[in-house]
């Protein structure tokens, strides 16, 4: 065993405190570290002569790990799987949006194995579709100066410099600052439950980083719907409104008072603003799309989303030929580098034949690209205008260059205080 081997470029043998392990999918030895004295992890306790007699089962609740088979009912007590009490926030099915099983066909086949005929007519309609809809969108690419320094570092390559460009800085330092971390599916997420909003009546703004395909959805819904709706529905008013004292710059807040109109604004929003950063078009889901009322106005409707929602991974996936691609950095380095900053590059997710289809050979590269891209921009178009008809001003958006993500549009909404949004679902 060579201990004092660096663990980054061991291959041969095991690193001191670790798996003895090989896994031969990733050509390394496993990482987990070991028990004192054992010389394999728990999961891998099996291959080791010592534990021969104890047998390792597939966890019933999960079975993408196993378990001792004689431990399994203490495993199953505190197993990370259980099913585990659901808050109040969390309301099944909030945001999936009226389930119309009618209009979806039960089985459609992959856009490799539709007819040429069948296509083109299917492109036509996008075609027509997309007359009118402005594909040049404003450019609003910023840079926060806490990263210039970090940017212009001569010794950041383009790898380090693109994965710079992709970051958000998490780490807000505010003294006065609450965070609370919610884990649960957006599509269960009933925000007016939650206790903080619910206690403060606080407006709230949603902000989203590559919110995958139908995410985008159930978020807009969550918000425009679950929450704003249900507080208009009530006729609330903010508890407090914070003003900015310009002397101090500290906040202070104070309570709308009977008769003190001037601490209260005019027209309050539940929902202060939207922002999203949309990707991976090809994971939407007709059931749960937001702009079904735009599309049914067009003509079109659940087969035609489907097909389309495919076809816009011809847009970003596989097609490209970047500088980023010219440059002569090694692949061989891919493996250690953080994977969040490759995070929806390609489309957002390893698109196969099956999900996708392959790009008919009658369209060049630039033919289909351009489809792929008309095809987001109409599922785009559907939750502006579902937003409009919610009371909202929103616009689509470039928010970073292309080369740094070709997922780089943006979807911004503000509150409409001329008009009142609908209520009805």
């Amino acid at each position: 065993m060579a201990a004092s081997a660096p663990a980054t470029h061991t291959t041969d043998f095991p690193v001191e405190g670790r798996c003895s392990y090989y896994v031969e999918k990733k050509k390394r030895f496993c990482r987990m570290v070991v028990a004192a004295g054992k010389r394999f992890c728990g999961e891998h306790a099996g291959a080791a002569e010592e534990e021969n007699a104890r047998k390792r089962i597939l966890c019933p609740l999960d079975p993408k790990h196993t378990v001792y088979e004689d431990q399994l009912s203490k495993h199953l007590k505190k197993c990370n799987s259980r099913e585990k009490p659901k808050p109040d926030f969390f309301i099944q099915d909030i945001n999936a949006g009226l389930k119309d099983e009618t209009e979806i066909p039960e089985q459609l086949v992959p856009i490799s194995s539709l007819s040429e005929e069948h296509l083109e007519n299917l492109i036509k309609k996008l075609q027509k579709a997309g007359e009118g809809l402005n594909s040049t969108l404003k450019d609003q690419i910023m840079s926060h100066p806490a990263l210039h320094d970090a940017l212009n570092d001569p010794k950041n390559g383009d790898s380090a410099t693109k994965h710079l460009k992709q970051q958000v800085d998490g780490k807000h330092r505010k003294k006065n600052s609450v965070f609370e971390r919610l884990q649960i599916d957006i599509q269960h997420l009933c925000l007016n439950k939650i206790p903080l909003l619910s206690k403060e009546k606080l407006p709230v703004v949603g902000i989203g980083k590559h919110l995958c395909g139908v995410a985008t959805d159930l978020a807009l819904r969550c918000l425009v719907e679950t929450y704003a709706a249900s507080c208009e529905e009530r006729n609330e008013e903010p508890l407090a409104k914070r003003i900015k004292n310009d002397k101090t710059g500290k906040e202070i807040n104070t309570v709308a008072k009977k008769g003190n109109e001037k601490n209260v604004p005019e027209k309050w929003s539940p929902v202060a603003g939207i922002v999203i950063a949309l990707c991976c078009h090809h994971r939407c889901d007709w059931r749960h799309y937001v702009g079904k009322e735009y599309f049914r106005a067009l003509g079109l409707g659940a087969v035609e989303f489907h097909y389309f929602q495919r076809m816009s991974s011809w847009a970003t996936c596989g097609m490209r030929k970047t500088s980023l691609e010219a440059s002569s950095l090694s692949t061989k380095r891919k493996d250690e580098q953080n994977d969040d900053s490759e995070e929806h590059d390609d489309g957002g997710c390893r698109i196969t034949d099956e999900s996708s289809g392959s790009a008919p050979g009658f369209l060049t590269v630039e033919e289909k690209k351009k489809i792929g891209h008309l095809c987001k921009l109409l599922i785009d178009q559907g939750r502006v205008e579902y937003l409009q008809q919610k009371g909202f001003s929103p616009a689509l958006q470039y928010y970073t260059d292309p080369l740094v993500s070709l997922e780089n549009v943006l979807l911004t909404a503000l509150p409409n205080h001329s008009s009142s949004p609908e209520t009805t679902a």
